[in-house]
């Protein structure tokens, strides 16, 4: 079965699911995992980025440093990096449940964007 790796095909970028080297991915599995409604607003925070380029609200779209941004629809967190110019990858998600953001997240989402990078390179990636 193929990977469904696009989330969004805008006219500014194209926003990806990371996979990591098992082919799982950890982001997509629970965005379906959300209800509808859920899915639908992150769907249209994906498509306003892959459109315009920008999402000016920091209440829906913030750096988190370190090249790593989160699409931010309550409750729900998805960290992303920018990769080439023109894409977008969506490495991991959580549901937030208090003020801080877990730092393991964050890092979990530099472990995939240093993965992702690696096997770009190595031309292994979109095997």
């Amino acid at each position: 079965m193929k990977k469904k790796i696009i989330a969004c095909e805008g006219k500014e970028y194209i926003i990806e699911w990371y996979f990591n080297d098992k082919g799982k991915s950890e982001s997509l599995a629970y965005f379906k995992d959300l209800p509808d409604d859920r899915q639908k607003k992150l769907a249209r925070l994906f498509l306003l980025l892959g459109n315009t380029g920008k999402i000016f609200n920091l209440e829906k779209f913030r750096y988190e440093g370190d090249q790593i941004y989160v699409f931010k629809s309550s409750p729900d967190r998805l960290f992303c990096f920018f990769f080439d110019g023109s894409k977008v990858i969506i490495t991991n998600a959580y549901e937030k449940k208090s003020a801080k953001m877990p730092v393991k997240e964050k890092e979990k989402a530099l472990r995939a964007k240093e993965n992702y990078i690696k096997r770009v390179k190595e031309g292994t990636y979109y095997e």
